[in-house]
This record gives C-alpha cells, structure tokens and sequence, in this order.
C-alpha cells in the first residue's frame, strides 16, 4: 500500500464532512479528508446557530450515536434557548447561538486528535471508477488517490456561482472557490444532476448599529447541553441577541428594485429554501405584511461582526445599502460584506439508498446538501450516517439505518430516498408522524443500546449512558413504589401547589400525572428524587403523557408490520396487475426497501399496495422463495 492509500476518502470538511471523517477514524479505518481550505473546517457560512425544532433534535441523536456536532455546539454556546419550552414535550427544541470562530476551532482540533485521519488542501475533480464500483478520488493536478471507498459532501460548491445583482462569480461561498467536474463525470454516469439556491444576509460592523433602537433577545437561564458528555453549565460567557423590524420603506425600496434582483428577472433557474426566503420572496409573498422582525446576532465573543437573521438577499450592493437604512438601529450602519445569492448542483436523492450509498456507483456515498437539504444539522447528520455505512462496507458488517420510528435521522433520510425534493429540505417536528417518542428526552432511551453497538464511545461515555439509563429506571421504579398519604403536613403543602388535596394514599407517580405538579414539586413534598434534568425529565415526561405514548406505540407496532415486508430487488413492478404507469415508474425508480416505504411514495395508492401485496402472495404460493424480514440491500 503506497502512502496515498486509504481505506475512506471523505470530500469536503463542512458539517457532514466532519462526522462522516470522525466515523471512519473512530472505526479504526485510514482516512483521509480532502479541502480546498483548511482554514474553513466546520465553518457556519451562514447563520451561526446549532439546533432549534427537529434539529436540536438530530443533534442529540448524533451526539448519543457518537458523532460530535453536540459537544462543538455546547462548548461555543453564546446564547441558549429552548424553543416552545410552554408546549408540549414533542415539539421543543434546543438551539445554541454559537462562537463560529470557535467552533470551527473545536472541530478542526478533533480532526486533528484523531490518529487514524489526515486531512489534505486540494480539489477532487473526479471520482476514480473500476466499472460500477468507486476506487477513490482525483485531485487537481491529476494525482490519483485509491481508496476502498469515498463520501462526498460537496455543500454549495458543486458548479458554485455566487449571485448578487447581475453579476455573478464562481464559488460555493465568498472566499472560497466552486468545484467542477464532479457534476459532469456523474451525469454522464447516469445521475439526475438539478440545481437548488440558498441566500445569506449582510454581515454588518457592531458600532456602526444605534443599539437603543433595538430589543435586547437575552437567552434561558438554565442550560440544557446537547451532550449528554457536556457539563450542565455555560462554558463560554452569554450574550444578547437584539430584535428590530423592516419598515414600509424597506419594503417600497425592495418592490422598487426587484428587476434587479436575480431571483426575478430570470437568473437564478435553482429553487430557494421555503421556509428560509429572502427578504425580496418576503416582501412579494407577504405583501400584506408592513413589517418583518430581523435579529441582529454577534457572531462571536471577539467578532466586530453582527449576522442579520431574516435578511439574506441577492439585490445590488447599492440597494442593500438603501434598504438596510431604513430598518431601526441600522440608519449609519456599516456594511462588512454583502448578502449573496448561492446556486449549485445536487443530486436528486431518490438516487441513493438509505444507507446513502448512490444506486448507479457502489461504494459511493452521498451526504449533506448534495442530497437537496439545507441546514448544518441536517448535513451532519447524513455525514454520521454515510460515515458509518462507508465504514461498515469496508469492515463487511451490516448496513446501518434509521427508522421513523427510531430517530429524526431516520426520518430525513427515508423523507429523501422515498420522496425526493424539489426544493432545499429542512427538518420539522411535524415531518415526523411519531414525534411524541421521538423526543429531545428521551434520545437515550431511543438510541443508547444501538449506540453501544457501533462502538464509537468509549468505556466512560458508555458507563455514563448507562448510568443515565439505570438512574431513570431506578427513579421511575421509586415513583411506582412510595406512597403520599394524606396528613396534616401534606394537605398544606400540596394547597400551597395550587393542586387539591389528597382523597387517599396515592403513588407519587399518580401524584405527579397532575399538570400542577413536577419534579420539583415532589422534591418539596420530601421525595427524594434526582433532578439532574437528564434523569427526572424523561422520566416527569413519561410519567404524563403515558396514555399518549401508549397509543403512539400501538400505532408504531402497526406501521411495523409493514416494514417488516421486505421487497426483493428483483420485483420486477412491470409485472404487477393493477398499477398504474406513475405507480410503476416510480416503484421501478426509487425500489422501496418495504412495504412500508412504498406506501410512502408520493403518488402510490393504497390499492398498489394491495396489488403488491397480492403479487407477493402469489409468487410464494408458486413456491418461489422472498426474502420477507430480511434487510434488503
């Protein structure tokens, strides 16, 4: 083996890079990472923020699957908040306002501790191909790098141009040039290569702002990590994020300039993220709406540099500068650098299977915003994923996959290998159909035996999951098992709650299904309970909504046997009676693992499923043998 040989190559060094390369060298494998810039390892090109809804919950998994998103974010939080911290447990959700400089710190320093990972500066022009099998990468200058198998998280770059106004320049981000070739190697491979359009605001200089014009947006008090490794306290100094408003002069100023905007004169083909329009999409489709809310976000502790959250626009320099004006605060304001427009290939993900390795290429594996999704979270987590997969088929061990019942992953992947996207993908609570068991709390409980299996933590984080794991059984056993009773001393205490007194002795898990009551209240009643928040949480949250979690699993053990209906590969859908041209074509296209994810195709009826099913049956009765219950590779 030469020195350029490697068991995994990963291409690129953003958020899905990083996991995907931590992976193979926590497994053991030689790995190398390949950048175009070294000095932009885990940078946050846009917003500097970790987490919020569904995606504080992809972190978690990560960081209890073994990946370290979770830890980064912890140990560079500026501001923490919980999200819908008043609704119920199912849809909260962690977010972090991170130092970025920091935080790309922390990451390149965990690529650099470990022994088994190299990183190289170069551009990957190529993939090297052996028939329908990739043996590594090509650099620029022609230089050849073998490998038994490579990830590619490409980001913004792939064919990258820069928008703003009418004039455009190559690159995936300011300061960072596009890559070309790669696109154009794989369709002719046979990939279906599209293009998507993301935005960033202007970065503005923090004593050019009138401060006294804003609302001060201070964080929680109480911080609960996304690590369950991380300590239970802020480790860096916290800061106030600053609220302020468009005006109708920002909006008349906008309307007037829209023919100068590349997004609608026609230069722009690539579709934009919905849920994260441009200030220009807000001003048109909400043209009722006389104002928008924008936050202004220091990037970093030392940073003179201030992100307007809300803002991202494509339009001239000279109308940024005019309509940035006329938001309060901002009527002196400096501008640093100019929000842009991004447009970029990817690659329509119907094309790759769950475990993200492409179909057409073996040995392939994609991840990140080559797959159609925006946001760091979502990429991260593709990157574990594919990460893990390269790996595991390298290692010969089985695929590893996620189900919608089990992660928020499993459910953004199977979301993109069932149904693909037209437009940047971002994870939502409501995405996920069992969303009451797939809590922030409990990413433990779900994901901690899996975890210990893939065994990329070592014995003291085991121990401690392990831990956290007894002690919630322990404490909800001890809920069970001790009684209240109804004396003098109680009745007084549970009044002074603001709950009803006690008819009879109870439990004080019953006690504790009463909406007046929480751990801490047991803890004044003189129960003694362990509030560490990792402990008494998920057990407080199993304690009240049992009836509902009931239900839910009921529904999940349904959904189940669906899944467990394992369709061959050689199903040939052309000869299924009863399917339509659409159901067929897209059956023949996207070869659903199970039953269960046909059903989740767009535009297959339940009457296909029924048909297959049927097909199925038949073939066994003529005694051919099907893999029912197997995974299906």
């Amino acid at each position: 083996m030469s020195l350029y040989d490697y068991d995994l190559i990963v291409v690129g060094a953003g958020h899905a890079g990083i996991e995907a390369c931590l992976v193979g060298a926590r497994l053991g494998l030689k790995t190398l990472m390949v950048t175009t810039n070294t000095d932009r390892i885990g940078y946050m090109s846009c917003n500097p923020s970790i987490g919020g809804l569904a995606k504080g919950h992809m972190v978690r998994e990560i960081d209890v699957l073994g990946g370290e998103m979770g830890l980064a974010a912890d140990a560079t939080c500026i501001q923490f908040k919980r999200l819908n911290s008043r609704k119920g447990p199912a849809v909260r959700g962690s977010r972090v306002q991170s130092d970025k400089h920091k935080y790309s710190a922390f990451m390149k320093k965990a690529l650099q501790n470990e022994k088994h990972l190299a990183v190289l500066q170069g551009e990957v022009k190529k993939v090297l191909l052996n028939g329908k099998t990739c043996e590594g990468v090509v650099l620029q200058d022609g230089s050849e790098i073998r490998s038994k198998a490579v990830v590619l998280t490409t980001g913004t770059f792939l064919n990258g141009v820069m928008h703003v106004g009418m004039t455009q320049t190559p690159g995936g981000r300011i300061g960072d040039q596009a890559s070309h070739g790669l696109s154009d190697q794989l369709l002719e491979a046979g990939f279906e290569v599209k293009r998507l359009k993301t935005g960033t605001p202007a970065r503005l200089h923090k004593d050019s702002i009138d401060w006294s014009k804003t609302i001060p947006q201070f964080g929680d008090d109480r911080f609960y990590p996304f690590s369950f490794k991380s300590p239970h306290a802020y480790q860096l100094d916290q800061i106030a994020c600053y609220l302020s408003r468009t005006t109708e002069k920002t909006h008349e100023i906008i309307r007037n300039n829209l023919h100068l905007s590349p997004m609608y004169c026609g230069i722009i083909e690539g579709v934009g993220p919905r849920y994260c329009p441009s200030i220009e999409d807000k001003v048109v489709r909400f043209a009722d709406r006389d104002s928008h809310q924008t936050f202004l976000e220091p990037e970093g502790l030392d940073s003179d540099l201030i992100y307007l959250q809300g803002i991202s626009t494509s339009l001239p320099l000279e109308v940024q500068d005019q309509f940035l004006r006329t938001i309060p605060g901002l009527e002196n304001v400096q501008v640093v650098r100019y929000g842009y427009a991004v447009e970029y290939d990817y690659f329509e993900p119907t094309q790759i299977w769950h475990r993200l390795e492409t179909r057409p290429i073996q040995r392939l594996f994609l991840a990140g915003q080559i797959n159609g999704t925006s946001g760091y979270e979502e990429a991260a987590a593709q990157g574990f994923v594919a990460g893990i997969n390269a790996a595991h088929a390298i290692l010969n061990r089985p695929e590893f996959v996620l189900n919608r019942d089990q992660a928020y992953i499993g459910v953004l992947i199977d979301d993109l290998v069932t149904k693909g996207t037209r437009e940047p993908y971002r994870m939502f609570t409501s995405r996920a159909e069992h969303r009451l068991v797939l809590r922030e709390d409990n990413t433990i409980d779900r994901l901690a035996d899996l975890s210990i299996k893939i065994g990329l933590h070592g014995a003291e984080a085991v121990d401690l999951l392990n831990d956290l794991r007894q002690r919630r059984q322990d404490l909800h056993e001890k809920l069970q098992n001790t009684k209240i009773y109804p004396n003098a001393e109680t009745q007084e205490k549970l009044l002074s709650l603001k709950t009803s007194p006690l008819l009879k002795s109870v439990s004080y898990e019953e006690l504790l299904r009463r909406a007046e009551v929480d751990s801490q209240s047991l803890a004044s009643l003189g129960f003694d309970i362990d509030l560490d928040p990792n402990v008494c949480e998920p057990v407080e949250i199993q304690v009240k909504y049992a009836g509902y979690i009931k239900k839910q699993n009921e529904l999940i053990e349904q959904t189940r046997r669906l899944e467990g209906l394992i369709l061959p590969d050689h199903i040939s859908y052309s000869d299924i009676k009863g399917l339509s041209t659409e159901e067929t074509e897209k059956l023949s296209r996207i070869r659903p693992r199970t039953l269960g994810q046909a059903q989740r195709i767009s535009g297959v009826n339940p009457s296909a499923i029924q048909a297959i099913m049927i097909y199925l049956k038949s073939r066994r009765l003529a005694g051919e043998e099907l893999p029912l219950g197997k995974q299906s590779k």
